[in-house]
């Protein structure tokens, strides 16, 4: 299993319901690697500040992470940038799919535009690099978020691409979208997004949480407890139906709200409950992890693994392909100049 997030900031919900409840789901059933996407931050963030924070945002990442039920005996964690090797499995699939393949991706031009920024060569090539993260392990199975489903489709295509062409050396892995796709922010207008300010962290306090959840839009046209509200839509009660699991405590306050027997304080004080509930098993873990040094030597020696593992990938890659064939034949034929030209070459001299 091959999943992983940008180092940008931490973990919401949305995230959780998105992707990483599946990565805790599968986490056994796998060999399974987490990325620190740290060079795909700079498809978007390049600036040194971005890139200074890359230390802090790791080491949320990870913890994260941990906090959320990932076992790090279970998994390998590890740094993009420090495994050299996929910057070469990267150069070596990009002759593998056209430009206006990847110019139909309509997520890239999303993100570009969130980003307020013109589209570079490196976001075009953004599920290139993907493809790249997922076979250098030679994933099978790949958790990601709604917008990252089509870049592994072009994984998916790549891998059998080259299969085709080279020899069977990739699986083709399989893209899984966690049960909530999209979670609505806060502010009931848009995903939930670090961007927008409409996010619940997984490392928010108790206290965090309520604050934002009591501050979430509901029926605007509810202006007070007796006037009948509506269920659908209502960003609160979308929150309820994914996180309360006391489904008759949920149908009640439906029935209530539709009503108008129940006010939004009451509704909200239940859905605070809810998630801090399933948040506070997540803060315990964390405080277990949040030691320093801690989480810094987890992605050290896991990235050390995680290169070895790419290493042994892109020698496959380029037996394959023929290319180490390319280099030893021109290796032997340099070693039997060299010692034929040390054989003839005058006495005393030096060759």
């Amino acid at each position: 299993m091959l999943t992983g997030d940008r180092p940008t900031g931490k973990l919401h919900l949305g995230h959780y319901v998105g992707t990483l409840q599946n990565r805790v789901r599968y986490q056994d059933h796998y060999d399974s690697f987490f990325l620190v996407a740290d060079l795909h931050m700079l498809t978007t963030k390049n600036t040194p500040e971005a890139i200074a924070e890359v230390d802090a945002n790791a080491r949320q990442l990870v913890l994260d992470a941990l906090a959320a039920g990932i076992d790090p005996q279970s998994v390998t964690f590890y740094l993009q940038s420090a495994v050299h090797e996929i910057h070469e499995l990267y150069t070596l699939l990009q002759n593998l799919v056209t430009v206006s393949r990847l110019e139909r991706i309509p997520s890239l031009k999303d993100m570009a535009r969130d980003a307020g920024i013109e589209m570079p060569y490196g976001l075009l090539g953004y599920p290139v690099l993907q493809a790249a993260d997922i076979l250098c392990v030679r994933a099978h199975f790949v958790p990601v978020g709604k917008d990252n489903i089509a870049h592994v489709e072009v994984t998916r295509e790549i891998a059998r691409r080259f299969n085709f062409l080279y020899g069977e050396v990739f699986p083709i892995p399989e893209g899984q979208v966690g049960e909530v796709p999209t979670l609505v922010g806060t502010d009931g207008q848009a995903k939930m997004s670090k961007s927008l300010n409409n996010t619940i962290f997984l490392s928010d306090t108790a206290k965090e949480v309520e604050r934002k959840v009591m501050g979430m839009f509901t029926d605007p046209r509810r202006i007070r407890a007796d006037i009948p509200g509506t269920v659908e839509g209502n960003p609160v009660f979308i929150y309820h139906d994914i996180f309360n699991p006391n489904r008759a405590e949920v149908e009640d306050l439906k029935t209530r709200y539709r009503q108008g027997r129940v006010g939004d304080v009451e509704v909200k004080q239940k859905l605070a409950a809810a998630i801090n509930a399933l948040l506070e098993p997540m803060r315990e873990r964390r405080a277990t992890y949040d030691v320093p040094g801690m989480v810094e030597h987890i992605l050290y020696e896991d990235t050390l693994r995680a290169r070895a593992e790419t290493q042994e990938t892109l020698f496959e890659m380029q037996k394959a392909m023929g290319l180490t064939g390319v280099w030893n034949r021109i290796r032997r034929k340099a070693e039997k100049y060299a010692a034929k030209s040390t054989e003839h070459a005058p006495e005393g001299s030096q060759a």
